[in-house]
């Protein structure tokens, strides 16, 4: 294919308050209000802060900064964790139903990922099934940790969990492991942001810990796995984790060496880290080839529109271009090849498909 896309492997997409069943909101679980300023959940809310939280808008804004195609990922608050089996099991049927028929309404336009919660292993094995094979979604969403059946908190790469990576290698999935609810299992007081400008990072490195000392980049081939914000953290403490591997022995029995996994051809980050420093970081750690344009639309720690900090969707890459941390092939590949790569790892029918339904 000669035409390079700009594909946006990072966004995320808000039903409009209409659309959102009654049980959502009587049982605050999740809801929008009627005038589409406030996103809501029992003891909880936060401001819409861009148009493009919506699907006409969101569509007008891709045409405006000529993106081609996007990822829409689950909404964070849409994880189910704390919630009731029943009612989580609604909660999350409803955004993979939603995400769907989004999928299926402009398949030119948007790919979209489904949810699953970790704590409820049968079921969530059973909603994979469901939702590749007859929703025709490859993208599975993970948080970075859950809470389980007695409520404690767990990192998602627990080996409990194998059922599901080992389901996803079978399906060849891509997977999104993606930070939140921190303020939950985190003891601090919820002030200045600190859950999303510090913790969600933590979270990411805690997530990457745990996927590199189980090895399961080697053990599932099939699943390819993207983290989040470019992992952030995990790479400021790669050489920490590495000293301590090799210090502490005793305590990494049966364990896979943190270094087996750097640049390994299926961990994916997106480029959403905010200034060409970090990304440096992120290049020189895992390589060009392993990073792919995440832009977090629309929220406003994504890579928004901004006179006040004078930004615009792609901007990073366009400073990286000008600072040559990356060369203008990396440029072309983090916008268009390596999204593909991670959606369909080796799969070349799927992505000829895939092609042909942006470029239709």
């Amino acid at each position: 294919m000669s035409k390079k896309l700009r594909i946006n492997g990072h966004s995320h997409l808000l039903p409009y308050p209409e659309e959102i069943p009654d049980f959502m909101r009587e049982k605050g679980i999740f809801w929008v209000d009627k005038d589409r300023k406030k996103m809501l959940q029992k003891d909880w809310e936060r401001p819409v802060t861009d148009s493009s939280f919506f699907l006409k808008e969101k569509l007008e804004w891709m045409d405006k900064y000529k993106i081609d195609h996007a990822v829409i990922l689950n909404l964070s608050q849409l994880y189910g964790n704390g919630l009731r089996l029943e009612e989580m099991k609604q909660a999350l049927r409803f955004q993979n139903d939603f995400n769907a028929r989004v999928q299926h309404d402009h398949p030119n336009k948007f790919t979209c990922g489904f949810v699953v919660h970790p704590g409820f292993i049968r079921g969530a094995l059973w909603e994979i099934e469901r939702c590749v094979k007859v929703l025709g979604m490859r993208l599975l969403c993970l948080p970075t940790h859950y809470m389980d059946t007695i409520g404690q908190w767990r990192c998602i790469f627990d080996e409990e969990n194998e059922p599901i990576f080992e389901l996803a290698s079978e399906l060849n999935l891509a997977v999104e492991i993606h930070p939140y609810d921190g303020e939950k299992f985190i003891k601090l007081q919820n002030t200045a942001w600190r859950f999303h400008l510090i913790w969600m990072l933590a979270q990411c490195a805690d997530a990457y810990h745990f996927l590199t000392l189980n090895g399961y980049a080697q053990k599932y081939p099939g699943m390819r796995v993207c983290f989040a914000h470019g992992g952030q953290l995990a790479q400021m403490n790669l050489g920490r984790r590495i000293q301590g591997f090799d210090g502490r022995p005793d305590l990494f029995e049966g364990k896979t060496h943190p270094r087996k996994s750097v640049g390994h051809p299926n961990i994916f980050f997106d480029t959403l880290v905010h200034d060409t420093g970090s990304l440096e970081l992120l290049v020189k750690n895992q390589g060009a080839q392993q990073i792919l344009v995440g832009l977090d639309d629309p929220y406003p720690l994504g890579e928004m529109d901004s006179e006040k900090q004078s930004s615009y969707p792609g901007k990073i890459l366009d400073l990286a271009i000008d600072r040559k941390i990356i060369t203008q092939s990396d440029y072309e590949g983090m916008w268009d090849e390596h999204v593909v790569r991670w959606l369909f790892g080796k799969d070349e029918n799927a992505k000829k498909e895939f092609y042909q339904r942006i470029l239709s």
